[in-house]
């Protein structure tokens, strides 16, 4: 994550309603999400959560799933904290184990029946360190194991760019009482993280050696692609 966007505390209480009004689909979404893996992988299975602080991919996964494990990594331990109360909350302590740090910190030679990196790309400016981080979860993947990638997108440079963010801002002012310098703030704020083009996304996920890859998702500047490691 970058030094612009650290989670404090605070921000990971306000994370679940604040999540679901920057991305107004955002419960819909995990539903396909849940779908998608349960049509790829086996009644007990073991899944690679990159960025699973929050919560929300155990909270939906791991009810419907009894007997799907999973290791949750995530390098902000108040999002961490916050997921952790989540799996409490819903029995599940004996099913999830919590990584503070990154995928470099899962332990060599451990594969996965199943992963997902939600919301967690636009944080990493480098190309190549976004790169690297789906390199290293192909490499924590079974041959043929399901990857569900979904990330803020889009090509800075074009017009639709910006009547997006446009969209994006008045969503904000009509569902909440923040003010416009509130929002404005907010804009310039998230414009600091980095976009990439689609074409770009599937690129670097085709570099990591996934294959099948389909965009299954888009709302106004997300979108979510699902393939298989190859």
């Amino acid at each position: 994550m970058t030094e612009k966007m650290k989670f404090d505390k605070e921000m990971a209480a306000e994370y679940d309603k604040g999540v679901r009004r920057t991305l107004p689909t955002y419960d819909s979404m995990f539903k396909l999400v849940q779908a998608y893996l349960r049509a790829h992988t086996a009644q007990q299975a073991n899944v690679l959560i990159v960025g699973a602080g929050g919560g929300t991919e155990l909270a939906t996964l791991g009810p419907t799933n009894p007997d799907w494990t999973f290791t949750a990594v995530d390098p902000a331990p108040p999002m961490l904290d916050f997921a952790r109360m989540k799996v409490h909350d819903l029995e599940m302590t004996d099913r999830v184990e919590f990584i503070e740090g990154t995928v470099d910190d899962v332990e060599e030679g451990v594969l996965f029946e199943a992963a997902t990196c939600m919301l967690v790309l636009h944080f990493i400016s480098d190309i190549a360190e976004k790169r690297q981080l789906l390199k290293k979860i192909r490499h924590h993947l079974a041959p043929g194991a399901p990857f569900v990638l979904a990330t803020m997108y889009g090509n800075p440079n074009d017009p639709a760019f910006d009547e997006l963010f446009a969209l994006w801002k008045a969503y904000w002012l009509d569902a909440t009482t923040l003010t416009q310098t509130e929002v404005d703030e907010m804009e310039e704020a998230v414009r600091a993280l980095s976009f990439i083009p689609e074409e770009e996304i599937v690129g670097l996920l085709r570099e990591a050696r996934f294959g099948r890859i389909a965009k299954f998702f888009t709302t106004n500047m997300f979108g979510g692609w699902i393939c298989t490691a190859e």
